[in-house]
């Protein structure tokens, strides 16, 4: 999406970026994992064929795309500089997948996230970066944004019971359990949930001179 183009999202513990073309060689590298394939429900692509989606997604308005990097407790005396993100691991991605029209009935935006590197998962990460990205996308003024909360959706299978525990907590419930697909479908219902929000940085177009 154009709208988070040369924007980073900081927080203590992590940092979404967008997804650039300096991060497609590893997220290559992880979905080549057949467990993550099977938990995202995605098929392996060619490094070409990751390349040519980077560049797709990027601009796509139907799709909210960070990367997610871990903070592992390194601070920035100020705001971060390039330099200081290329210092930190990448270690997931978090999304958000525009279906339809706003002024459609059926309407929604399907959340997804991903803790891609074993050594990060059971930390909290996963809420954390998924609440940054829900507060940004639900307060930012660029169009496409901002989404209405009460659009959002989560599909998830369901014997899943750490993506559930973990959505119900982000003020998602189960709507539907869709049997052929052994997924439930949750929405956002709960209104009085606050979401933690992060630091909007802005780049300017030397981000596009970012390279890991």
């Amino acid at each position: 999406m154009r709208c988070n183009h040369n924007t980073a999202i900081v927080d203590t513990d992590v940092v979404l970026v967008p997804y650039r073309k300096e991060h497609v060689a590893k997220y290559h590298e992880w979905m080549q994992d057949p467990e993550l394939q099977e938990l995202t429900a995605s098929e392996p692509l060619t490094l070409e064929e990751e390349y040519e989606m980077q560049q797709k997604w990027q601009v796509d308005e139907d799709k909210l795309t960070f990367i997610v990097l871990a903070r592992d407790g390194v601070t920035f005396p100020n705001s971060p500089t390039l330099q200081d993100l290329r210092a930190l691991p990448m270690i997931g991605d978090v999304n958000l997948f525009l279906k339809g029209s706003p002024d459609e009935e059926d309407f929604e935006v399907e959340a997804e996230v991903m803790i891609a590197e074993k050594a990060y998962r059971r930390r909290g990460l996963a809420s954390r970066a998924l609440q940054l990205l829900l507060s940004y996308a639900t307060s930012c003024s660029a169009p496409p944004l901002p989404i209405p909360r009460a659009r959002l959706v989560v599909r998830i299978g369901e014997a899943n019971e750490a993506s559930r525990g973990l959505f119900e907590k982000l003020g998602f419930e189960v709507t539907k359990r869709v049997e052929v697909f052994q997924e439930i479908e949750m929405r956002f219902r709960k209104e009085d949930v606050v979401w933690r929000a992060g630091e909007e940085v802005t780049f300017g177009e030397e981000l596009d001179e970012w390279r890991s």
